[in-house]
């Protein structure tokens, strides 16, 4: 099961991809949101599937899409788990996950344009894989971690460089400005993804590969990274967190090619789908 958020009329309504069809679920489910997954909104959604599926409204495949999950409590995000990725920015493989957070007017749809903040000059890319926590979670035993699972889903965890390295104090600061976060096309369920420990992930920037990597080279794996994070915080129901991002990034690259107003950034993952993001300058949205 495939769970969408579509626009329409000036508003964003739950649906689903179900047997290759899209369809509108807004008039038995309000959003997938805190809500819907802390009250087994999934099991309820897919017995309302089996019992008449072809009697709900069938979306055309050309709308526009939202995130797929309701504005989140926290999306949280590890950072340097992939071994590769933390030798180009020459920084040590970390002895713990690093935890930092992104603001929730990060998050955009997959497919909406991606905002360069004013005075950036150094906004960058890296594509992820993201789950989605389906039920509270506080102190969560490695061993149950995966309990804790609704789903999963594709992120791209837009960063300013010169914000996060370069300014002091804490990443959040190149991390959490507005659309920093497309997240979707849509959020898959568990089972529909078979391992998630072996999933492709790659990014392109005007047509040309600069990601390409496996979930395989996770330094620290998902059920690890769901208890770990526990401790720290409690994890709500549609709450996100984004497991890090493989080598290609353009703080890794000798020349650094960060991206420009108009440069067009296509990403995906095995199972999850592919978005695209157009990037415009903050000036040129005042027009």
């Amino acid at each position: 099961m495939k769970l969408i958020r579509y626009r329409e009329n000036g508003k964003v309504k739950p649906g689903v991809i179900y047997n290759g069809k899209y369809l509108s679920v807004a008039d038995v489910i309000k959003d997938f949101d805190e809500s819907f997954f802390g009250n087994d909104g999934l099991a309820d959604l897919e017995n309302l599937l089996k019992e008449r599926a072809d009697s709900l409204p069938v979306l055309s495949g050309d709308i526009s899409l939202d995130s797929p999950v309701a504005r989140p409590s926290k999306l949280v995000c590890i950072g340097l788990n992939y071994v590769d990725h933390a030798l180009e920015t020459n920084a040590t493989p970390p002895a713990e996950p690093v935890i930092f957070m992104k603001s929730t007017t990060a998050i955009i749809g997959p497919n909406d344009d991606v905002v360069i903040p004013r005075n950036s000059l150094k906004t960058d890319w890296e594509v992820e894989l993201s789950l989605v926590i389906g039920k509270r979670a506080t102190y969560v035993d490695e061993a149950n971690a995966m309990d804790y699972v609704a789903g999963y889903l594709l992120h791209n965890d837009y960063s300013e460089r010169e914000f996060q390295v370069e300014r002091g104090g804490q990443w959040t600061k190149g991390k959490g400005c507005d659309t920093f976060a497309p997240l979707g096309p849509w959020m898959a369920t568990k089972d529909e993804i078979a391992d998630v420990g072996n999933l492709r992930l790659w990014l392109k920037v005007n047509g040309k590969m600069m990601q390409d990597g496996n979930t395989s080279n996770l330094i620290f794996k998902i059920p690890f990274l769901i208890s770990y994070t526990s401790q720290f915080m409690t994890l709500l129901p549609g709450d996100i967190i984004s497991t890090g991002t493989p080598a290609g990034v353009a703080f890794g690259m000798k020349d650094q090619p960060y991206l420009r107003h108009g440069d067009m950034v296509e990403l995906g993952i095995d199972g999850l789908g592919e978005s695209r993001q157009r990037l415009v300058s903050y000036e040129s949205t005042l027009k």
